[in-house]
């Protein structure tokens, strides 16, 4: 399934893995201020926020995984199956709330509102719908994560409504629902970074033969639940410095802490969910980041070095296992070649061009 996280030092990040058998053939997608949106019931915006993230593009549709737009608001949609569920729509004049599709619920958000409390005020006045996209593409069973440097909050919609729930910890992975996930860290309340002292029983002296006893009962398992506990306390935990570099790398570690290794997780016969992309977004700067299953070397892309005022969507596949760049032409225009570059002071990779 998948994991979300955000991260701050100097700059806030956000990113999430995408654990999954097979691939959409997704890419980083940028969506200039110019690109007209036509949401299913919410009617056409023609100017708006930029966005920046992986998305699979179906009719030049951007169908966003995870974006983040240029004012520093993230989002990010994660499996929520057997417990999302979503209204029917109804007809323009039943309703007085906007309509959104689930489809379109990131760029709906992400276009219109700088941060959370915006985006709060948005979902109050919604009503999130199950109409697909295609029949192709039928309705994903999701609930999402929201986040700018100063909050963050999990949106989930169920049969009993949709819910908003802040999240102190910043993570998320899918099921059961986020209360559930969050009580379930209960159960580690004794954990910690540092070795155990002894208080087994106090006729006995017990020694704490090994390192990183401390985090005895940290689940490593690759159960949406586990993963929710070994990233929460992972980052929680987690020491970096305030440097760029720094900071990406140490994000990269985190979420890295709950990868997944083809052969470990058995879908069906034959099949294996594997991490098939992990992104971390630097949200003040627009810079998206990101490593695949089969290329760990961290590739970035900066929305600003594109022209943010263009009406066409700005498409670049992901980085081959070989470090070179696929750049064959999508759906509009494709990516400055100077824009595509590894994150060399990390792992001495040379500058993609």
């Amino acid at each position: 399934m998948c994991t979300a996280a955000t991260y701050k030092t100097k700059d806030f990040y956000m990113g999430r893995t995408l654990d999954y058998e097979f691939s959409y053939g997704e890419q980083i997608t940028i969506t200039p201020r110019n690109y007209e949106f036509d949401f299913r019931f919410a009617g056409k915006i023609k100017s708006h926020y930029a966005l920046i993230g992986m998305a699979f593009v179906a009719g030049g549709y951007p169908l966003y995984y995870d974006a983040v737009n240029e004012k520093g608001l993230g989002m990010a949609g994660l499996n929520f199956v057997g417990n999302a569920a979503y209204e029917e729509a109804l007809p323009e004049d039943e309703t007085e709330v906007s309509q959104v599709a689930q489809f379109e619920f990131i760029p709906w958000i992400l276009t219109q509102c700088a941060t959370v409390a915006e985006a709060r005020e948005k979902l109050a006045a919604m009503r999130l719908t199950g109409t697909a996209f295609s029949e192709q593409l039928p309705t994903a069973q999701l609930h999402w994560i929201i986040a700018d440097k100063d909050s963050c909050i999990v949106v989930e919609s169920m049969k009993d409504g949709l819910h908003v729930y802040d999240n102190p910890v910043g993570v998320l992975t899918n099921n059961p629902p986020f209360p559930s996930q969050m009580f379930a860290l209960n159960n580690y309340a004794g954990v910690s970074r540092k070795q155990p002292e002894s208080t087994f029983a106090g006729v006995l002296q017990l020694d704490a033969y090994s390192r990183g006893m401390g985090g005895m009962g940290i689940p490593g398992d690759l159960s949406s639940q586990s993963r929710f506990v070994k990233v929460a306390f992972t980052k929680l935990n987690s020491i970096s410095g305030e440097e760029e570099d720094e900071s990406v790398s140490q994000f990269f570690h985190i979420l890295g802490s709950v990868d997944q290794q083809r052969g470990c997780c058995e879908v069906t016969e034959g099949k294996y969910e594997i991490t098939i992309y992990t992104s971390c977004c630097n949200t003040a700067k627009g810079i998206y980041y990101y490593t695949t299953y089969d290329n760990h070397q961290i590739t970035a892309v900066d929305m600003h070095a594109e022209n943010l005022d263009s009406d066409q969507l700005i498409c670049c596949p992901r980085a081959k296992s070989d470090g070179r760049i696929n750049n064959t032409k999508m759906h509009g225009e494709s990516i400055t070649q100077n824009n595509r570059r590894t994150i060399s002071r990390l792992y001495g990779m040379q500058m993609l061009g």
